[in-house]
């Protein structure tokens, strides 16, 4: 891939996406098999004026390993010193980017019960720190190829060959050719229209409606706001989390969602495939899920904590967005996601309730806020999906049609 696109990319990530201030540290983590890429971004950010970069590098197959040969307590204890990083990020703020290359199938095989086990143990001592940094801080998740993943997107071209297109379909679907930032620029300015146009029906209830079995209905805290592309936190920084993001999305209430809802596309869960799947909510709350390839491990994830099985996400897409139209399914929820109206399990986000900033955690969580350790995005927008708004006065207005915007 040419040097100056991905540059320009690093660019956009560091610049677009972090938006560092002067002297803030910088964490970036990254998997094992883009180091040149990880240099343009820590030397972008250092560009930018951040303070110290750390880069934490990762790999799948190491976590396999540790999944395989660990004993249980080992994968469920946080040690000090990872203890000692978090509280660091509580008192420091960094600005944090995750660079994802993660093969899709990259932990196939292993326990479920173990890692579901183990991962729900270590991620509720994780979580103390992380609702202390939440709006607090910058950060973005962008992707970059590992081989593993490009070979499951483009199978039977060489591996080489396969990391080229992916890398080609990741700065497209990213808005990241020409002038990736002036892109950008454009793009949040499209989509905070939409959020202002969406907010001015103040919506209590969408109704959801496709010929594949989805047919459900979701309520809306009549404090809640739709959101998209562009966040500013408590500081005031502005920045973009996610690249791509085609979404604009809300925080649904708590204990109001009756129905079924089938995926569209595949679900990648910490490295297992779930696929061809759909959930029946009752209440707010999924009782019942089934799934063609996976099933465990959906089962394993709603069951992580008391709150999993609730929604945390609505998020509306038109099937005409760049990555949907690319006609390339990523095995990827950055991007699969980015191309499909989708909803997810878990935690909701306090953003999405208007001045949120004037409520406590408590007040939030009894507006409707759902509170989880896991978030996890599933896609449900299909070619003939509709959506009807339901304002607080009973009227209903059209909001998607045939898959695509309405409003």
């Amino acid at each position: 891939m040419d040097k100056v696109r991905l540059q320009k990319y690093a660019g956009l990530i560091v610049r677009s996406g972090i938006n560092p201030s002067a002297g803030q540290p910088v964490v970036i983590t990254a998997g094992l098999e883009q180091p040149e890429f990880t240099r343009m971004v820590v030397e972008e950010c250092y560009k930018a004026g951040s303070g110290e970069v750390v880069v934490n590098f990762t790999d799948m197959t190491i976590d396999k390993y540790a999944q395989i040969y660990q004993n249980e307590e080992t994968l469920s204890t946080l040690p000090a010193w990872d203890r000692a990083r978090w509280q660091w990020m509580t008192e420091k703020f960094p600005a944090r980017i995750w660079l994802d290359s993660d093969d899709p199938d990259g932990m196939a095989g292993i326990d479920q019960e173990k890692y579901s086990r183990t991962f729900s143990r270590k991620v509720k001592e994780i979580k103390r720190y992380r609702d202390v940094i939440e709006n607090r801080h910058q950060w973005c998740i962008a992707a970059v190829p590992g081989e593993a993943w490009a070979v499951k997107v483009f199978p039977g071209v060489p591996a080489s060959e396969a990391v080229e297109k992916l890398w080609e379909a990741i700065l497209s679907a990213s808005r990241a050719n020409g002038d990736p930032i002036a892109n950008w620029d454009e793009h949040n300015k499209v989509i905070h229209a939409r959020c202002e146009k969406l907010n001015k029906y103040k919506f209590r209830q969408l109704r959801y409606k496709s010929a594949n079995g989805t047919d459900f209905t979701v309520g809306l805290m009549a404090e809640g706001i739709f959101c998209g592309a562009a966040e500013t936190d408590l500081s005031g920084r502005v920045f973009n989390p996610n690249i791509p993001s085609e979404e604009v999305f809300t925080t649904p209430k708590k204990g109001e969602a009756d129905g079924l809802l089938v995926s569209t596309k595949p679900l990648s869960w910490q490295g297992t495939l779930i696929e061809d799947f759909s959930i029946r909510f009752e209440n707010g709350k999924a009782v019942e899920v089934k799934a063609a390839k996976g099933e465990t491990a959906l089962r394993k994830m709603i069951a992580i904590d008391e709150n999993a099985p609730y929604l945390g996400e609505c998020a509306l897409i038109g099937k005409n967005s760049p990555v949907n139209n690319s006609g390339i399914l990523f095995y990827n929820t950055l991007f699969d996601e980015n191309a499909s109206c989708h909803v997810a399990l878990g935690r909701g986000f306090d953003n999405c309730v208007e001045n949120y900033e004037k409520y406590s955690k408590d007040e939030l969580k009894a507006l409707g806020v759902n509170d989880s350790v896991i978030h996890v995005d599933f896609m449900i927008g299909s070619d003939d999906l509709e959506i009807t708004g339901v304002t607080c006065n009973g009227s209903e207005i059209k909001v998607f049609e045939n898959g695509e915007w309405s409003i």
